[in-house]
This record gives C-alpha cells, sequence and structure tokens, in this order.
C-alpha cells in the first residue's frame, strides 16, 4: 500500500513539474515567435535585414546560407521528434514503457524541443526583408495594430486550449486516472470527441498563422520558420464535416455554460438524472 502511494505522489510530482516547464516553455514561445519580432520595429532596430544588399549577392552569402541550414535543421529536429512520438506503433511501445506518463514525456519532449529552437535559432540579418513597414506613419501604427492582433491571438489559443481539456493534453489527467484506477481518460470521452481529437490534435491554426506571418518585417528567416510551420500544421490535420458540427455543438455547449453557469450546472443534474 505505501508503495502504491509512493508511485501516485513520484508520478503526480514529474507530471506537475513537467506542466510548469511546459507552461514556461509556452511563454519563452509566445516571446520567440510574436513580440520579439515585433519589437524590433517599435524600437526602431533595423537589424533584421539589409536592403541594401542585392538578394543575388544575400543568397551566395555563406554566413546567409549557413544560418538558413542551421534553422532548417532546429526545425527538423521539430517535427522529427513531434511526428515520431505520435507515430502509433512509436506511440504503443512508448505507452507499454511509461505507462500514464506517456503523454507527459511528449509534452516534455516537444517542449524541449521548442526550447532548442529559441535558444539556438540564428536571424538572418545579412540579406533584405521580403517585406518591411518603415515609412511614417505607418511605421508606429502597423507595429502596434501587429501587437494587438498577435495579443488577441493568443488570448484565443489559451481559451480554446481550455476548452479542449488542457489537464489531458499536458499529461496531468492521464496520471490522476492512474492513480485512481480508471485508466486511460480517453476512453472515458465519447466516440466523436476520440475522432475528432484524432484529427484535430492542435486546434490553434488559423491563429498561429496569422502570428507566424503577420509581422512590420518578414526577414529570410522567419519566412523559414512561418512557412515550415504552417505546411506542418496544415498537413497534420484532416477535418471533415462530421468533426466540425461535433465541435460547433461542443463549443457553444461550453460558452453556454460560461454564460450561465447555474444553468448549466441545473441542465447537469438533469442529465444525470435521466
Amino acid at each position: 500500500m505505501a508503495s502504491v502511494r509512493l508511485r501516485g505522489w513520484a508520478l503526480c510530482t514529474v507530471s506537475l513539474i513537467n506542466s510548469a516547464f511546459v507552461f514556461i516553455t509556452g511563454a519563452d514561445f509566445i516571446r520567440f515567435i510574436s513580440f520579439r519580432a515585433i519589437y524590433h520595429n517599435i524600437t526602431g532596430d533595423t537589424t533584421l535585414c539589409q536592403d541594401s544588399i542585392p538578394w543575388s549577392v544575400a543568397l551566395q552569402d555563406s554566413s546567409v546560407l549557413w544560418c538558413l541550414f542551421v534553422d532548417l535543421g532546429l526545425l527538423a529536429l521539430f517535427i522529427i521528434q513531434h511526428s515520431l512520438l505520435a507515430w502509433s506503433p512509436v506511440k504503443q511501445t512508448l505507452q507499454s514503457v511509461l505507462g500514464a506518463l506517456n503523454r507527459t514525456a511528449y509534452c516534455f519532449t516537444t517542449a524541449l524541443a521548442l526550447q532548442i529552437i529559441i535558444h539556438y535559432w540564428q536571424p538572418v540579418t545579412g540579406a533584405p526583408c521580403l517585406w518591411s513597414v518603415r515609412h511614417a506613419p505607418w511605421s508606429i501604427w502597423f507595429p502596434l495594430l501587429c501587437f494587438s492582433l498577435h495579443f488577441l491571438c493568443w488570448a484565443i489559443i489559451c481559451s480554446i486550449f481550455m476548452i479542449f481539456d488542457y489537464p489531458e493534453l499536458l499529461g496531468i489527467k492521464q496520471v490522476y486516472y492512474d492513480c485512481l484506477g480508471l485508466g486511460d481518460p480517453m476512453s472515458h470521452k465519447s466516440p466523436r470527441a476520440q475522432r475528432l481529437l484524432s484529427h484535430l490534435r492542435h486546434p490553434v491554426c488559423i491563429e498561429l498563422g496569422v502570428v507566424l506571418w503577420l509581422l512590420p518585417a518578414l526577414s529570410l528567416d522567419r519566412l523559414l520558420l512561418a512557412g515550415t510551420l504552417s505546411t506542418y500544421l496544415a498537413l497534420a490535420h484532416s477535418l471533415d464535416k462530421q468533426d466540425l458540427a461535433y465541435l460547433c455543438v461542443h463549443v457553444n455547449h461550453k460558452l453556454q455554460l460560461f454564460a450561465e453557469p447555474h444553468k448549466g450546472s441545473a441542465d447537469t443534474s438533469d442529465q444525470k438524472e435521466k
């Protein structure tokens, strides 16, 4: 009995520490992918690109090519990690080895891959920008507009994760259910919910697309980052009409619960009595 209790405490500790690491990585990723790029323009920093250098010269510069090579390798590392661990044979093997910590390990390696990208990303400063808003008054107003839209998109992304059962996404729920002997929390979801999650595990495509592309200046390395992640997100999902219909019903139900919590509790009680 004591060993079982000790095991439960150990699993919970690992899961909670990992969740803190994931949240910290999420904050670092927001700063890296969104606000740091806008900050360069708001402060008047012009080191993002060199418009005076012709493209024919920039694309033959060894320093530019090396930066792109390193950045492409970092993106490949993230894509391989994110896809390999989600591949069914690997996923089943890890499930048999790690048990309830399988999802926790997936989130940890994802956060670790993002941290590697954040810390080792090589900005391309020796090439022109694909676009750059530098003329008044748009040099001030457009970065502020981008900042506002980015803030809105990240707020929507956080809200979506709240709706999509973030404890299960982070692996906390798996550990909790294992300690109570309830099995995999995914097995308690309806078949329609399981089908939706298998097609849409990352429900942030549109919002992430906005923060990837909507910038006052688009450098060559940012083009590589935005293009690669956008393509990966587009290929990773296979929604159909049945998924969208279920998603709309689920979101509307959540919104009704937030708007009228007392009524939502009463409806839940009525459903249980039925």
